[in-house]
């Protein structure tokens, strides 16, 4: 095979006849040029330009030829005997064995040692030249290639060469032979990462002007995944070499094409959702992992709501559970976050219902009253009473009004609009008389405390007839560890089915300090059986200092406690730690209670 190098003037036209003839004057390199593709991969044009060669002092344009390969891609520096130089691009006119032109924008094609012709598509060898003459840049265009040991037909190089001094070939192919520079496998598939060599599919990912058209190949993506795997191999198989995805974003396809051909992730704050939507989409559990795992490591107060609506769009409950959590603990933070009024409203129902979210319930619906304007001007609504309630829907029914403070809920959610008249009425009276009406909403208390509830009863034998002045059961107490107690078991009427009005206290005995109260009642039965009175948020109750519980009852007399025990232990069933309580008796007026029989028998606390 013979080749040749056009070097014309840009003015001119290519012409293999007068390069055979050897014409020298004004030339200049015909080019063949190639974009830089991914990792200094050449991709195709189907432009052509050209540069005029530099020229040095009175010798001429003889000069040394250097090519190096980069990450930005191939380039060929041409050196004039003055110290000028230019960059050209190549290409060869090329004749194939039976004497016809190839065309001035063919590939070259290269003989192996047998003679045979490598094909149009093969890439030729470089070559390296030394400074000095054509007849030495000629010479040296015949040996084989240290970089790439490749052997080239020398007599198709040498008839490639240009008569005059004035014109040196400048060939370079940078993909030739990548492989023996990658010394392992995972080397060769990260170096085929968004790469066109070898690639036989592109997706066209994203839509509008940010779509990108991403090379990939087909072999590489079934090993990763299941739903490449059936997208280009199963029954169903698309032929299709260009495949859109217009619901992906291209950072989290690449994301997901690095992990996959390389085992390395790239995420961050701005594309760890949209990577962990693809790694679902095509099943990649693996990298749904490190998604999550990264967003756990990022998890805070001002962004848990919006983690957790993502986490139940994304079917992660365990991402889910974690937010909820840190909802616990930083209720307020994470209720005054800009990103709580964006959440839908069954992420706001499933944080309404929990009972450890740790913050006053007025808190709770100041921040329903927020997201419900945010809603409706998202329904493009206008923000009266009436919408904010109908948007709240069952959202409002999980705002546990009882647990306000008359002034409270005078203050706020009775001024509000959003209660209709007979709730309000209704609410007011549960805070007022006794016995209590019936309210449609819950009067549970909020505890902000993980674990099980744990209780201790201090009596052993209980007996009847216990009677109620205005006066308060009173019993000292100090435990062992640090607990939070959330309410008391209180005897209930010995005259049947009745209803109690009660004060609960707990009162730090040094001080004389209240630490947490309720103005409450209960219902009980008529049996012997205690009946729980809670407070209102939890009472921290320190290791060896001195507290009072108190209860001051109006209503019929009750059962009462005998056979009491001055000390109650409580063990763990998982852990197997143990809470002593201590009680003593109390100074003053106690209405007869003491360590040995009286009132308040039991109390509810959590480790």
């Amino acid at each position: 095979m013979r080749s040749c190098v056009c070097l014309y003037q840009p003015s001119l036209q290519c012409s293999p006849s007068k390069m055979a003839a050897g014409e020298s004057s004004n030339r200049t390199s015909c080019l063949n040029p190639s974009s830089s593709g991914p990792l200094g991969n050449p991709q195709p044009s189907n432009s052509a330009h050209s540069s005029p060669a530099s020229t040095g002092g009175s010798g001429g344009a003889t000069g040394g030829l250097h090519g190096t390969v980069g990450s930005a891609g191939p380039q060929a520096g041409l050196d004039g005997g003055g110290g000028a130089a230019a960059a050209v691009r190549t290409t060869s006119c090329t004749q194939n064995r039976t004497g016809q032109a190839a065309g001035p924008n063919a590939t070259s094609t290269t003989q192996n040692r047998a003679g045979q012709a490598a094909g149009p598509n093969a890439t030729a060898a470089p070559v390296p030249t030394t400074s000095g003459d054509t007849r030495g840049a000629a010479s040296n265009m015949t040996a084989t290639s240290a970089s790439t040991a490749s052997s080239v037909d020398a007599s198709a190089i040498s008839s490639s060469l240009p008569s005059s001094p004035a014109s040196v070939l400048v060939y370079r192919e940078p993909v030739y032979n990548w492989q023996a520079t990658k010394s392992t496998v995972k080397e060769r598939f990260a170096f085929l990462f968004n790469n066109e060599v070898l690639s036989d599919v592109h997706f066209l990912v994203g839509k509008g002007m940010g779509a990108q058209r991403i090379p990939a190949h087909r072999f590489a993506l079934a090993v990763g995944s299941a739903v490449f795997d059936a997208m280009f191999n199963g029954g169903m198989a698309t032929t299709s070499t260009e495949i859109e995805l217009p619901d992906v974003e291209p950072a989290a396809f690449l994301a997901l094409l690095k992990f996959l051909y390389s085992d390395e992730v790239q995420i961050g704050p701005e594309t760890v959702m949209t990577t962990l939507y693809t790694a679902k989409k095509y099943a990649v559990p693996a990298l749904e992992a490190h998604c999550v795992e990264f967003l756990k490591k990022n998890l805070r107060a001002d962004n848990a709501f919006m983690l957790l609506t993502q986490a139940r769009l994304f079917d992660e409950p365990q991402l889910a559970s974690l937010c909820l959590e840190n909802i616990d603990k930083n209720t307020a933070d994470a209720l005054a976050a800009e990103g709580f009024t964006d959440i839908d409203l069954d992420t706001l129902v499933a944080v309404l219902e929990r009972d450890t979210l740790g913050v006053r319930e007025v808190r709770l619906f100041g921040a329903a009253v927020r997201w419900a304007e945010a809603e409706t001007q998202r329904q493009q609504l206008q923000p009266t009473p009436e919408n904010k309630r109908r948007v709240l829907g069952k959202a409002l029914g999980l705002v546990r009004f009882p647990l306000m403070t008359i002034e409270e809920f005078a203050a706020g959610p009775a001024q509000s609009g959003i209660l209709t008249d007979r709730e309000v009425v209704s609410l007011f009276l549960h805070f007022t008389v006794n016995p209590k009406p019936h309210v449609e909403f819950i009067d549970r208390p909020r505890c902000c405390l993980r674990g099980k509830e744990c209780s201790i009863t201090r009596f052993s034998q209980v007996e009847s007839r216990w009677g109620y002045s205005g006066t308060s059961d009173r019993i000292r107490f100090s435990v062992n560890r640090r607990i939070f107690v959330v309410g008391f078991g209180l005897y209930g009427s010995i005259h049947g089915p009745t209803d109690y009005q009660v004060n609960i206290q707990i009162i730090h005995t040094d001080s004389n300090t209240v630490l947490g109260q309720n103005d409450t009642g209960f219902s009980c039965d008529g049996t012997a059986n205690t009946f729980r009175v809670m407070f209102k948020e939890p009472v921290e109750i320190l290791p060896s200092v001195n507290y009072i519980a108190c209860a001051t009852l109006k209503g019929p007399d009750s059962h009462y406690g005998t056979k009491g025990m001055r000390k109650v232990s409580h063990e763990s069933p998982a852990t197997g730690t143990k809470t002593c309580f201590t009680f003593c008796y109390a100074a003053g007026n106690n209405n007869g209670t003491s360590v040995e029989d009286g009132q308040i028998p039991e109390v509810i606390f959590y480790t």
